[in-house]
Parts: structure tokens; C-alpha cells; sequence
């Protein structure tokens, strides 16, 4: 990116300018921007290609000192975001810029633009302009979303290693005083890079609403020494396991028979199995709850059949 009065100081006239933006060599990325036109189309054919080019535009607007943060930041991080739709890439480029910093107080149109403290070790250059690094954008964003959006981004960031959990604690510890750092604290404490998906993510912030305890993630399970699979949550107490089945889980055929294989295995173990979906999640939870509470009480009384026959045996032995 680089602006006119970059470009004129470098001594390319306004013919020049003309010239390069005929030729498609610079293509305008709003008032007094460009950018090279062969590295903004490769940019703008990744996914949030566009929405990362106008938040870099508007980090040249915003002039040194500012960083491009919050949800832009989440998606050069390549982090996963909870809700979007396809307004998304005509919202405002979220921009942060320490207290002090020299430049206009105005903000262009589609610019948000916010003050706060920045410093080096929280940000980091991409492309030539400033971003906040990966703990910080997360932070950010626990901070000014809901508890399971945050959950979401912050589980993102651990799963992908971009970030760890002392270098959230820290960005927490250094905002300890600013407008939802509690949020940001209880969301942090929550995340678990294990959760492999949003949906994943979406699940655990469900069952400890409903009062679930908290399952363990990617269980390995199996019976007598003889692994069975995997299991997206487990609880070992109950011998229950749930499963997250998302859109694409039983698209192939063979893949839904190996499920239903594998299911049969485990419950002729002595494991209860529970399956949801995204949309019984989302419009339903309370019925995603009372399944799996369901499965908790079947399994706690065959567990107390077989400890009462097998205190029969012993009584008649």
C-alpha cells in the first residue's frame, strides 16, 4: 500500500500516477491509496482476502502508530470467527492507535477506530503495516464480544499454536483495568486448543451453560487394552460420549457406516453414545443437554446392576 503523497514525494507526477493506474499496475484501494495490482489480486482471491486489503488501506490512512486489530486482525491471523455473514466484507476496518499518536482525531467512513495502548511486543508487521499480534487480537476480541464468540477465537489461536496461554495471560495482565478484561480473563481460563472446530468450540460453551461437567476432549477410548476410537467429548464418570456430527461428517457413505460400526463397538462396551448437530445445538440446546443427561443416568444405573450381580456372584461363590 502506499498513498499520493508517498508516491508524489517519490517523484511519480500526477501523469505518472494516471499512467500506472491505466496500465493496472496500481489499483486504487480508496481516496489517495494504492496497492500493486498483481499482490492485491493475489491477496483478494484468499478467503477474507478483501476484508485483510481494506484493513490495510486504512492502516496507511491511519498513518504510524496504528495497527490493524479486532476482527481484521482475527482474520490475517487466520483464526475462526463465530459470526459472520456476507456483510461481513463491507464492515468498517477495525483500527487501534495508542493515546498521543500524531494524526487527524477525524476517521474516514468506513474506519473504526480505537485508542488504546499498543506496545511493540503486541503487535507485529505484515506487509508493511502494523497488526496486533495473535494474543492480543484475542484479548481484543474477549473483550468486546460474547463469552462464546470469544471462546471460539481464543480456542482457534491454541489450536493453530499462534499464540499460548501465558502470552494471553499476560496481554490480560497488562489491560488488567480496561472495559471487559473480566470477560476476556473468564473466556481465556475456558479456551482449550483441543476443541477442533467452531462447533466444537460452540458444544463446550453449551454443556457448561447447561450445567454439564466439563468433558474431556479427543478421548482415546476402548475396553480391556483394545482401543475403539477416538471421541470428540467424553465423561469418563459416566462412561458417555458425545458427538459433534457436522455437515460433512457422513457425506461419504463408507465414512457413515464406519460410524455406525464404530458405535455398535462402543456401546457393546459399556460406553452410552450420544450424537448432535449444529442445528439441534443452535435452535435446541436444552434437548442437546437432556440427551446427554439421559445417557449419564442409563449408564450410572447399568453401572449399579452390574456392581449389585457382581456382589451377588461373590456372596454365592
Amino acid at each position: 500500500m502506499i498513498s499520493t503523497a508517498e508516491l508524489l514525494r517519490a517523484g511519480i507526477s500526477d501523469a505518472d500516477l494516471r499512467a500506472l493506474k491505466d496500465e493496472g499496475i496500481l489499483m486504487p484501494m480508496g481516496r489517495g491509496i494504492y496497492a500493486r495490482a498483481g499482490e492485491a489480486l493475489k491477496l483478494t482471491a484468499k478467503p477474507g482476502g478483501l476484508r485483510a486489503m481494506r484493513a490495510t488501506a486504512a492502516a496507511v490512512v491511519c498513518g504510524h502508530g496504528a495497527a490493524i486489530s479486532h476482527r481484521d486482525a482475527a482474520i490475517i491471523h487466520g483464526l475462526d470467527l463465530f459470526k459472520t455473514d456476507n456483510r461481513a466484507e463491507q464492515a468498517s476496518a477495525s483500527m487501534t492507535r495508542p493515546p498521543g499518536t500524531r494524526g487527524s482525531r477525524t476517521v474516514r467512513p468506513g474506519i473504526e477506530l480505537h485508542t488504546a495502548a499498543l506496545p511493540a511486543h503486541h503487535r507485529i508487521a505484515w506487509r508493511g503495516v502494523q497488526v496486533t499480534s495473535t494474543a492480543r487480537t484475542v484479548v481484543d476480541l474477549a473483550r468486546s464480544t460474547s463469552f462464546v464468540e470469544g471462546v471460539v477465537i481464543a480456542d482457534s489461536a491454541l489450536r493453530r499454536m499462534l499464540t499460548t496461554r501465558a502470552e494471553l495471560e499476560e496481554v490480560i495482565k497488562f489491560c488488567v483495568r480496561w472495559s471487559g478484561i473480566g470477560r476476556a480473563r473468564k473466556v481465556v481460563a475456558f479456551s482449550d486448543g483441543r476443541s477442533e472446530s467452531v462447533f466444537e468450540s460452540i458444544s463446550r460453551v453449551a454443556f457448561a451453560e447447561g450445567g454439564l461437567p466439563p468433558p474431556v476432549l479427543q478421548a482415546v477410548v476402548g475396553k480391556d487394552g483394545v482401543i475403539i476410537g477416538r471421541a470428540d467429548f467424553f465423561w469418563p464418570e459416566f462412561s458417555t460420549i458425545a458427538e459433534a456430527d457436522g455437515a460433512a461428517k457422513y457425506a461419504n457413505p463408507e465414512q457413515a457406516r464406519k460410524q455406525l460400526r464404530r458405535d455398535a463397538e462402543l456401546r457393546e462396551a459399556g460406553f452410552e453414545v450420544v450424537h448432535f448437530g449444529w442445528q439441534e445445538l443452535r435452535l435446541n440446546p436444552d434437548q442437546v443437554i437432556e440427551a446427554i443427561r439421559a445417557a449419564f443416568v442409563r449408564s450410572t444405573a447399568r453401572q449399579a446392576i452390574e456392581a449389585l450381580a457382581g456382589a451377588n456372584v461373590l456372596r454365592a461363590s
